[in-house]
């Protein structure tokens, strides 16, 4: 369960291992967005939640620290969601998710900034100090993060071109 919330030690690099993590998901995402396009980017985000929060749970059981840092399953989960609508954009398009580069870039960028500030929603998940909340302030920063991406591309492609 340890390589789990590790996602194959990646939570172990330093410094930033969150950011690794976040790091990490992205040719993850490549990966089977490639393989089998939006829905299996979609069904393998929600296997691993569920995978997360057992490995979660695992990690911690007995520790006092209920989200020490080098779980990062968590960031893996909430920045796949931030690329949602690059996948579901490309998918509806039908063109190759390298044309949606500026989307990875606003993915990545706005996953980082809300699951750091911890804004709203994202902290009320994180202060649950259980499993099920270090996985869920990440999903709902990851949510936040696919709105924002929804609005910047509105806005490139409705307002600057």
């Amino acid at each position: 369960m340890r390589m789990i919330a590790t996602v194959f030690g990646v939570g172990l690099l330093r410094p930033a291992p969150g950011t690794w993590g976040s790091l990490a998901a992205l040719p993850l995402a490549y990966g089977l967005l490639v393989l089998g396009g939006f829905w299996l980017l979609a069904l393998c985000t929600v296997a691993a939640f569920f995978l997360g929060v057992a490995a979660t749970r695992d990690v911690t059981r007995d520790q006092p620290d209920h989200d020490p840092s080098y779980i990062v399953i968590d960031e893996v989960v909430g920045q796949w969601i931030s690329l949602f609508p690059v996948g579901y954009g490309a998918m509806m398009m039908q063109v190759s998710v390298d044309r949606l580069w500026p989307g990875w870039i606003a993915a990545f960028v706005l996953f980082r900034l809300f699951d750091i500030s911890k804004p709203w929603l994202v902290g009320w998940a994180d202060r649950r100090n259980d499993a099920l909340g270090v996985m869920l302030d990440d999903v709902i920063a990851g949510g936040f993060a696919a709105l924002g991406v929804i609005g910047l591309a509105a806005f490139a492609h409705l307002v600057l071109m």
